[in-house]
């Protein structure tokens, strides 16, 4: 089946959306931070956090999950293979970012109960942004979740030994933690659509990921786990028979 070139999806659908929504469209989202002493840095790692610190990783997280909704990114997969020897290894490219000072996010509730901070907040699209988003409700878009693992801490980067370097932008760090989670769900939302989708098993395939909604993250096993519903565009697809 022929499909839909992105940008051509991408500018028709945009008219659609703006007719309906005229620049009124609002994200919502919520962000939930355990306050559980995980040590997810290092051992210097200062616990228990306060509720400044707090605010900033949900607002960092905030921002991140917008960016990852009207952007996303695209993707190159290779689904790997072991009997052939073939890592798998999936590639993201942020298509744009948001930051967490960004005047459209309003924080509607911050609260802090039963060892766990909440965030809620609103996010009203620009037009520029709306035309973004159509091209994940058009075309060949193809819904999916996925659930992940990623690691409990980081490391810092080689060669810093002191304490007040290691701890420098502890958001981001945190954020980095979050990703290899939520990056592993994606990597399972993508082999459920291939899988789904074509007869034979590819070699790889490229495209354009995003995410529908705020994922959640909780502790499994000694892990951080990740559930998201991610909105999918295959642009491209290599079968094995072409190796």
């Amino acid at each position: 089946m022929r499909r839909t070139p992105f940008i051509l999806t991408l500018i028709l659908g945009a008219a659609a959306v703006l007719a309906a929504q005229s620049g009124r469209e609002v994200l919502r989202g919520e962000v939930r931070i355990d306050l559980e002493p995980v040590s997810d840095f290092s051992v210097e790692e200062q616990l228990p956090l306060d509720t400044a610190a707090l605010r900033e990783r949900a607002m960092a997280e905030t921002a991140w999950f917008y960016g990852a909704m009207i952007y996303g990114w695209s993707f190159h997969y290779d689904i790997g293979e072991r009997a052939r020897g073939i890592a798998e290894e999936l590639e993201l490219v942020p298509l744009g970012t948001i930051l967490p000072g960004d005047p459209r996010i309003e924080i509607t509730d911050f609260e802090v109960k039963d060892a766990r901070v909440y965030l809620w907040s609103d996010y009203r699209p620009a037009p520029a942004q709306l035309q973004r988003m159509a091209k994940w409700r058009a075309g060949s878009t193809r819904s999916a979740q996925g659930y992940g693992h990623g690691p409990l801490g980081v490391m810092p980067p080689a060669g810093i030994e002191n304490a007040a370097e290691r701890l420098k932008d502890p958001a981001e760090r945190w954020l980095t933690i979050r990703k290899q989670a939520l990056e592993d769900a994606a990597r399972a939302a993508l082999r459920a659509v291939l899988r789904g989708g074509e007869r034979n098993r590819p070699k790889e395939a490229s495209g354009y990921i995003s995410l529908a909604a705020f994922p959640r993250f909780w502790l499994d096993r000694g892990q951080w786990a990740a559930s998201g519903r991610f909105l999918i565009e295959v642009e491209t697809i290599t079968p094995f028979a072409a190796y």
